[in-house]
């Protein structure tokens, strides 16, 4: 296109805008509100990704594929029961029970085509409440069990909960007038979910990691001891931690809904370096809090990340808000509550392999307190009057509301699922793993490890197939540590077919030794 042509262009639009203004800068605005709520719903919708990893790097090998599958299914399941029922009962007219749930665009009928970019990114909410799950009951829960429970919390107890925090007649955003303050209305405040999501996902954890029990190994009542539980991989752990980081961002930022209002840019950005500030004074405590005897005597990659999300997920309920020296105050906290809810955890017998509940509950709950001391406007700090006083009592109602609401449905359709005896895996399969039995998928195979230099065992198994199984040994600090808990090495040391196995000698100083052994016969 020549300079002439777009000159002409660009002249008939002025003159559009000249005749039309009103119409064209309505439009103008409706289409960057569209376009703000899609791409932070996108990268919303990412975050999923980085929860796989997270998940995935703090599971041992043997259940990869599993808690994967689960991750990917998360956006899918909530896919179809946020759009049959979900967004209904969080945003539909309610009627007469408008102030508990909403009745309309039930599969998005009568839904305007203006409200599918709110639909998309409320969406990427739900699937993230269900996901805090998952890895709650990682290594345990049953496939079955695990569709059951996403798609009642994503098509029933999360709208729900929604409706009545953010819809326009939801009890929690209407609040109450009070004599006191001359009629003066107080309600609720959690600006991008601290509790709608945050707090419900935890809690709902919660009940799903008590009604399954611990792992196999995790606790041995007799000795009062707690076993070590590793992760398979913690590079991919914090490859996942990174890219939640990056999606918090857009899940507090975006929570602002539009970006074409006088100020919306301001809150935005609020938001947004809040979130930041949050998230790393609470990274920062946590390692140093870890680094104390009392809670581990460690500089820890995982603690840190976890710390840091729970900044985040705090920071949630009044990042937009806050002062930037109030986001490293409610960050600082924050870091304090996660490794107590940790603790307290372990000391309670609870088994939760992601700690989700010290980093969604603690972290959820911390934050819709915080909203009522360092709102820097409303806040106890700053007004330090009645209405601030009655601000912090709806937080903490809305808050139990919450728990109440959730914790009871929860433990009705998890009691129901064990009662069915459908919530947790045969103890075989779970010692074994679950990607094989499960999935036939194994996310490290034995077959694809090698160097080329078993040709031998190859030609054997050949003649005479049998089945393979694969032996762990850490050799190389074997004298270092005393740990040896149940890690597993793609590297092994041993193989065993259909007989006994021989642990390896390294064949040097530096090398890595293995022996096979088929049908008793060392190779």
């Amino acid at each position: 296109m020549d300079s002439e042509t777009m000159d002409v262009m660009y002249a008939a639009n002025a003159s559009n805008m000249t005749t039309e203004p009103g119409n064209n800068l309505s439009d103008l605005h409706s289409n960057l509100d569209t376009l703000f709520l899609l791409v932070c719903g996108m990268i919303v919708y990412f975050m999923q990704c980085g929860f796989a990893f997270l998940e995935a790097g703090a599971v041992r090998s043997k259940n990869t594929t599993n808690i994967l599958i689960k991750n990917v299914m998360d956006l899918f399941i909530s896919g179809v029961s946020y759009w049959l029922f979900g967004f209904a009962f969080a945003f539909g007219d309610g009627g007469e029970a408008d102030k508990f749930i909403g009745l309309k665009y039930f599969a998005s009928h009568s839904l305007p085509h203006r409200q599918y970019a709110m639909f998309f990114f409320q969406f990427t909410f739900a699937a993230t409440a269900s996901t805090i799950v998952s890895g709650a009951v990682a290594e345990r829960c049953e496939f079955v069990a695990y569709f059951v429970y996403s798609v009642f919390i994503t098509g029933f107890i999360y709208p729900v909960v929604t409706h009545w925090a953010w819809s326009s007649g939801g009890w929690l955003t209407v609040g109450d007038s009070y004599a006191a303050l001359n009629n003066e209305v107080v309600a609720y405040q959690d600006f991008a979910g601290s509790g709608v999501v945050h707090v419900l996902g935890g809690i709902a954890a919660l009940i799903g990691a008590i009604m399954l029990g611990p792992r196999l190994g995790r606790f041995h009542r007799s000795s009062n001891t707690v076993a070590t539980i590793r992760g398979h991989s913690v590079p991919i752990a914090a490859l996942g931690g990174f890219i939640l980081f990056f999606g918090f961002l857009a899940f507090n930022g975006g929570s602002q809904l539009t970006i074409s209002n006088s100020g919306d840019g301001e809150a935005l950005a609020r938001a947004v370096v809040n979130t930041v500030i949050s998230g790393s004074f609470a990274a920062f405590m946590s390692l140093i809090l870890n680094r104390l005897r009392v809670f581990g005597n460690t500089w820890s990659l995982l603690v840190t990340i976890n710390g840091a999300l729970t900044g985040m997920v705090a920071i949630c309920a009044g990042c937009n808000v806050y002062e930037p020296y109030a986001a490293c105050v409610v960050g600082l906290i924050a870091a304090i509550v996660f490794r107590t809810y940790s603790v307290l955890m372990i000391k309670l017998g609870i088994d939760d392999p992601l700690d989700a509940v010290a980093v969604h509950f603690g972290g959820g709950s911390w934050g819709l307190i915080a909203v009522a001391f360092f709102d820097s406007k409303e806040g106890i700090f700053y007004a330090g009057n009645l209405k601030s006083g009655y601000k912090l009592g709806w937080q903490c109602i809305g808050l139990a509301a919450i728990v109440a609401w959730t914790a009871s449905l929860s433990c009705l359709v998890f009691g129901l699922l064990r009662c069915f005896k459908i919530l947790r895996v045969p103890q075989e399969e779970e010692e074994k793993g679950l990607d094989i039995p499960k999935h036939n998928e194994p996310a490290y195979p034995v077959e694809a490890y090698g160097h080329g230099h078993i040709e031998r065992l190859i030609q054997i198994l050949e003649n005479n197939p049998t089945v393979v199984t694969q032996g762990f040994a850490n050799m190389a600090f074997e004298r270092e540590i005393t740990d040896k808990g149940p890690y597993e090495n793609p590297e092994s040391r041993h193989v065993v077919v259909n007989g006994s196995s021989e642990k390896a000698k390294p064949i040097n100083k530096s090398g890595n030794g293995i022996t096979i052994t088929v049908n008793n016969t060392k190779l």
